[in-house]
């Protein structure tokens, strides 16, 4: 037995039994390994140390009240890492390994998927990173695919309540025609400073703006945005947005209770014409918003006026709550279990 406090778990790194990794060498992947290692041996020359080879993932398994593993959208998060590999020309990871690689994880992991009606989840983190040495500046030709889970709570400490965002101009997290659109450890690293400022300051997170205008909504740091109004669900659309799985299952289900859904350019301006707006992805789910300051401006911008979340923000988190925790039935097919 594990001695875990599952309804108080932050949204960290807990070790767990073990990770599952292999290599792509002479052009092929090898065999899955399973290893008890937390650490990783790697060329001093590794491109992913020089040049930046390396790019993630994020998904979550869940433990239903039937005592079952749900796996959510695992096949996306494998697409969007492949999208990752090619702009970064690293090896793609085949889906069928992908799969094997998560689920062998998960299974070898499988008393750290916190229980039924705790609120944590097991969250999966994909890694692929150039691990073939190179002084010049060109693509490995050796890589390096892992799986590791770990449980978490809440992404924001917060949990499913208001959270105040800062919007500041001084600092851009991807620009348009790079790689803001895959899911690469720069782009993180590049928002950490601003990330840094805002939280001093009393923020969540920053909600960073195109870096070509600075007129339109871009991402809320690690998480989309969306807004809503007039019954309609509208998220930002740029080259430089990571796709969320979390806001594409959103999407679906905010059609599917009646709402028309649009993605489109969101300018600043029109954060005041939204009742309800939020932050969204695998960590956090939804962090509905209850403020936006604006710093240059100096201009606020309130939700939540009552301290609770809007009605359909509520809606929208407690209907994919339910379908990833088995608690409503699952009519697009994004759960596989896992046995």
């Amino acid at each position: 037995m594990i001695n875990i406090d599952w309804k108080n778990l932050p949204f960290g790194y807990q070790k767990t039994d073990y990770n599952v990794r292999t290599y792509f060498r002479n052009g092929r992947w090898g065999s899955l390994e399973l290893s008890s290692s937390e650490y990783i041996n790697m060329h001093m020359a590794a491109t992913t140390l020089h040049y930046g080879q390396e790019a993630f993932e994020g998904m979550k398994a869940f433990m239903g009240k039937d005592g079952k593993i749900r796996l959510f959208r695992w096949e996306e998060n494998a697409k969007r890492m492949n999208a990752s590999a090619r702009k970064l020309m690293m090896a793609e990871v085949p889906l069928e390994l992908f799969k094997k690689a998560i689920i062998k994880a998960i299974k070898h992991n499988k008393k750290y998927v916190p229980p039924y009606g705790s609120g944590a989840s097991l969250y999966i983190r994909p890694l692929l990173v150039g691990s073939g040495p190179q002084v010049g500046v060109k693509p490995a030709t050796e890589y390096l695919f892992i799986v590791f889970v770990t449980p978490v709570g809440p992404y924001f400490k917060e949990g499913f309540k208001p959270v105040q965002m800062l919007i500041s101009r001084k600092y851009d997290r991807a620009a348009p025609q790079g790689t803001g659109h895959v899911k690469a450890g720069g782009n993180y690293a590049a928002g950490l400073e601003a990330m840094s400022i805002a939280h001093a300051g009393g923020y969540a997170s920053v909600l960073f703006l195109d870096s070509k205008d600075k007129k339109y909504i871009d991402e809320c740091g690690p998480a989309n945005f969306f807004g809503i109004k007039n019954n309609i669900y509208i998220t930002p659309k740029s080259p430089s947005i990571l796709p969320s799985i979390t806001n594409m299952s959103l999407m679906s289900l905010a059609e599917e209770i009646g709402m028309k859904v649009e993605r489109r350019q969101v300018e600043v301006p029109e954060l005041e014409t939204f009742e309800e707006v939020g932050a969204c992805g695998t960590a956090a789910v939804i962090s509905p918003i209850g403020r936006i300051f604006d710093e240059e401006n100096n201009k606020s911008y309130d939700y939540c006026k009552d301290g609770n979340p809007g009605p359909i923000s509520t809606k929208l988190y407690e209907k994919l709550q339910a379908i990833q925790n088995g608690d409503e039935e699952d009519k697009f097919g994004w759960i596989e279990f896992v046995d």
